[in-house]
């Protein structure tokens, strides 16, 4: 189906509660069901992904369907949040069944945007977003410009979807913090929604990435989330020091067999180095794990000192 018998059957549909998925690969077309959409007083939901989707992804969508009357998932591998030599190239491209899984879930449009279409410009020269204060920090300082990539992208998306509500998930906490910024100090008036992170059984985190692992890694990666758990009541307990916990975990992934960029206890809010009073905390991580690249926080709670 072409993107205009597409359009011509969103825009023409009674909403059902039982909407049938199509899809879009041009912004003109994107555009057309949206603007038709708002004329018809249908409240917009966003979820943001690159792709290759998991529980996690279904996740988002579940909350998405249950917060608005029409939903949007774009799926984009974006090439301006990858440094040299990370996985661009290889990231796990799976179309065909990630259509098969929406399908079942009842989403109303996917975008699936080619290169030209968001970067008419090309990327070398295109206008990037900077979010400063969050995007060089953690996650930001291991990989240079990764969070002006995706701030960059997430705005272009916004500004054509429109939506009422963008959903993203918190296993890329960082992420959700650097999107809600940017919107804030855009003065963008939609609404950015981070929703916890969803475990496999063993605790792992669910990611696109853990497809990279070897059964004999994807037996490890769980140490990641525990090692975040033990720093956790460490943190609760307070007989050591935020350096003492952040070392110690640091060790205990590397006995493990992972190669640890950083643990680091944050202040939830904004990612910043805790105050003595700060009580509402994070611990974030990432971790190589043979060739993927694995990240986790988690929240506690703790007394004041």
């Amino acid at each position: 189906m072409s993107d205009r018998q597409a359009v011509d059957k969103l825009i023409t549909a009674p909403f059902t509660g039982t909407p049938v998925m199509e899809t879009v690969s041009s912004l003109h077309g994107l555009r057309t069901i949206i603007e038709r959409w708002k004329r018809s007083g249908y409240s917009i939901a966003l979820v943001p992904t690159m792709g290759n989707l998991h529980d996690g992804h279904i996740s988002l969508l579940n909350h998405a369907r249950d917060c608005a009357d029409r939903t949007v998932m774009s799926i984009f591998v974006n090439p301006i949040q990858f440094g040299k030599g990370e996985d661009y190239e290889r990231y796990p491209s799976t179309l065909a069944d990630d259509k098969n899984k929406l399908e079942k879930y009842g989403l109303d449009l996917l975008f699936t945007p080619n290169l030209d279409q968001l970067y008419p410009g090309g990327t070398d020269i295109d206008t990037r977003i900077n979010v400063p204060g969050l995007s060089d920090i953690l996650c930001g300082e291991a990989r240079p410009n990764h969070f002006s990539g995706v701030a960059t992208v997430v705005a272009k998306l916004l500004s054509n979807v429109q939506p009422d509500f963008a959903f993203f998930g918190e296993k890329d906490y960082q992420q959700v913090l650097v999107i809600k910024r940017m919107a804030r100090d855009l003065c963008l008036p939609f609404e950015i929604i981070g929703l916890p992170i969803v475990r496999e059984p063993d605790g792992l985190a669910m990611s696109s990435r853990n497809a990279y692992l070897s059964p004999d890694e994807r037996r490890r990666a769980p140490e990641i989330y525990k090692t975040l758990k033990a720093a956790a009541e460490s943190l609760r307990q307070g007989n050591k020091s935020m350096d003492e916990i952040e070392t110690e975990a640091l060790g205990r992934l590397q006995e493990a067999g992972l190669r640890p960029e950083y643990v680091s206890i944050r202040r939830t809010e904004d990612l910043q180095r805790p105050a003595p009073e700060d009580t509402r905390l994070s611990i974030l991580a990432a971790a190589w794990l043979g060739s993927a690249r694995l990240i986790d926080n988690l929240k506690v709670r703790v007394k004041p000192t």
